[in-house]
């Protein structure tokens, strides 16, 4: 016999996870007869402080009808063609971590398998030369992608930079008029069934919020998913120290760049990231190596235009709960579990739960099949993640500094540490069901922090060598050419929200 549908549908926490989850709800869940309604209270806090964002943003933007024009103008946005990383592989050096394919395949055969093989030879240059994200953005510009995916323009993918609490009051008014009842309130306590399942919210003005489902977008509180249901925290500090990061915003500063910037220092790092009306800073540091008042010292001392506020210290811990859906909860981003933005995932995390609850949306006799589903694909995607920002720690070139010497020193996850071996090997670079990342971001971060493997794939061989070298000089003139050609990022802005 099939269960009762969920009718009742109660999200806890408003801020980016809370409101992108009514957004949709109210697109995709909303049949007349289904509730929504989101509880948050406008005295707590949320973290957001400015986000950087990778390509499938636009993908939730679109599914849930959002003009691109419309959505830059609401929330300062800018356009991201990817990272660049300073003082990672060495002091001093720089290294674009972009968006979008690099160079041409050729037979089969991966590009940058060629590069390895004639990276040396007259004209060829660096990797980044042929990403034509890495060498727009080196000259702070931007144009949408061209149709024809075998031209420079058309091997373009972008991503954004936004301000996260106009984005989640952008969602919150789309989410409202789309039926989302929201309840301003601070959660006191919580009722629970014959079942052990989260049966209603009791607010502390006497309240009470019934629910079949729950959506906990609490923060780091994790309020349903970590206190109440008890679900235990995968901590990854052993393998990611940072646990503190300060974050200040400042005057806009040109040329308007369309890259996050990440630095490291001798105790973490440090982001930049360029919207329209502002500039949004932070320093991310372990506080093993750093206080927090030195940090905020730093911090302010590094800016490049005056600071607009007072900086803010955020703790954390870097991990995730064993499981992301237990009982009739589901915990969405920070609630669930975090990863340090370097690079820029948190937004995605967001988008890839909600993603999976909608396909596995349950009634509410919530299926262990489909619990068990979405905590198997949440855990992968957590883990795949963290492998690729262990990768940046551990891949660095800052000898002489403790902080950095461990990392450097220290035993990785096995998954990691078979996708190196692999890379070291030949240069090969195999992807998973579960990676966000794609070969080419591997690689890109691999030789950009000087890891270099001993050969290269031996199908290579069987290209002619100065034709194979030929194509490359020509490319990489290709899209420096059509770099050139491009607008300046800061005009192209002005023009799509003019």
């Amino acid at each position: 016999m099939t269960a009762p549908p969920v009718r009742e549908l109660v999200i806890v926490g408003g801020g980016t996870a809370g409101w992108m989850m009514a957004a949709a709800a109210a697109l995709y869940l909303s049949d007349g007869t289904r509730r929504i309604t989101l509880v948050e209270s406008e005295t707590i806090g949320t973290v957001g402080v400015g986000e950087a964002t990778i390509p499938p943003i636009r993908d939730f933007n679109a599914m849930l009808g959002i003009d691109e024009r419309e959505f830059l103008r609401a929330t300062g946005g800018t356009y991201k063609l990817g990272i660049a990383f300073d003082g990672w592989g060495a002091a001093g050096e720089t290294y674009v971590h972009p968006f979008g394919r690099a160079g041409h395949d050729l037979n089969g055969v991966d590009f940058h398998m060629a590069w390895l093989k004639h990276r040396a030879a007259t004209g060829v240059g660096p990797l980044g030369d042929y990403w034509m994200a890495a060498v727009a953005a080196r000259d702070a510009r931007f144009a949408h992608p061209a149709a024809d995916p075998r031209t420079p323009q058309g091997q373009l993918a972008y991503a954004f930079h936004f301000d996260a609490g106009r984005y989640a009051a952008f969602l919150r008014a789309r989410a409202e008029a789309g039926g989302v009842v929201r309840v301003e309130g601070k959660v006191a306590g919580v009722e629970r069934d014959a079942r052990g399942h989260v049966a209603a919210l009791l607010l502390e003005d006497g309240r009470r919020v019934a629910g079949d489902l729950f959506v906990d977008c609490s923060g780091f509180r994790s309020l349903l998913l970590g206190a109440e249901m008890g679900v235990p925290f995968v901590d990854w500090s052993h393998w990611l120290p940072c646990d503190r990061a300060v974050a200040v915003a400042s005057e806009r500063r040109d040329p308007l760049m369309p890259l996050t910037r990440a630095t490291a220092h001798d105790a973490g790092w440090r982001w930049r990231i360029p919207l329209q009306h502002r500039t949004g800073n932070g320093l991310v540091y372990a506080s093993a190596h750093l206080s927090d008042d030195a940090a905020a010292a730093r911090l302010l001392a590094g800016l490049d235009a005056p600071a607009t506020d007072d900086p803010r210290v955020i703790r954390f811990a870097t991990g995730r709960h064993e499981r992301a859906w237990e009982g009739n909860v589901v915990a969405l981003g920070l609630a669930g579990g975090f990863l340090e933005p370097l690079e820029s995932t948190s937004i995605h995390l967001i988008q890839s739960g909600i993603s999976k609850l909608l396909a596995l949306f349950p009634d509410t006799g919530f299926a262990p099949v489909l619990r068990d589903e979405y905590n198997r694909l949440m855990a992968a995607q957590y883990d795949a993640v963290r492998d690729f920002v262990i990768l940046h720690y551990h891949a660095n070139g800052r000898v002489g500094e403790p902080f950095w010497d461990a990392l450097r020193d220290m035993a990785l996850p096995d998954t990691l540490a078979t996708r190196l071996a692999l890379f070291r090997e030949k240069g090969r670079v195999l992807r998973y069901d579960d990676d966000l990342f794609s070969i080419a971001s591997w690689v890109a971060v691999l030789v950009g922090q000087g890891v270099l493997p001993k050969g290269y794939d031996p199908m290579v061989d069987a290209l002619d060598d100065a034709a194979v070298a030929a194509a490359l000089r020509r490319w990489r003139a290709d899209y420096a050419g059509a770099a050139a050609a491009m607008p300046d990022h800061a005009a192209y802005v002005a023009r799509m929200v003019g």
